[in-house]
């Protein structure tokens, strides 16, 4: 389940791999997968991905497509684990990118309602 809104297209500060939680890079027109719960996430990558300074595009509004890295029930809130895979969360602090739209396990790509915000 996908209802992709608003898109920005962004330039990859390293490799991106498709469908995953992706944060700011090190300049205002790059980004980088998320490698932490406590990373500033700010999207999604679409279900292409890029090489490092390829452009590539980031779900930042809607409903987006994403990789789960663990057990993800429906109105989870979720975060990105080390690889910027999915998973839910309920430790202060973290980061999250949204609310899980669908249940999942390890591997699947399930979607998430972007709304970025801290738990």
């Amino acid at each position: 389940m996908r209802n992709e809104g608003l898109q920005k297209t962004l330039i990859a500060g390293a490799a991106v791999n498709p469908n995953r939680i992706v944060k700011f890079g090190s300049a205002d027109t790059q980004a980088v997968q998320a490698a932490a719960a406590t990373d500033k996430s700010m999207g999604v990558s679409d279900n292409l991905g890029a090489a490092s300074g390829e452009t590539f595009d980031v779900i930042v509004d809607g409903i987006a497509l994403v990789k789960y890295g663990g057990n993800v029930a429906a109105g989870d809130l979720l975060t990105s684990d080390a690889n910027g895979q999915a998973i839910a969360t309920t430790t202060a602090s973290n980061r999250v990118i949204g609310i899980a739209m669908l249940s999942g396990v390890s591997g699947d790509i399930g979607s998430v309602r972007i709304a970025p915000g801290s738990v």
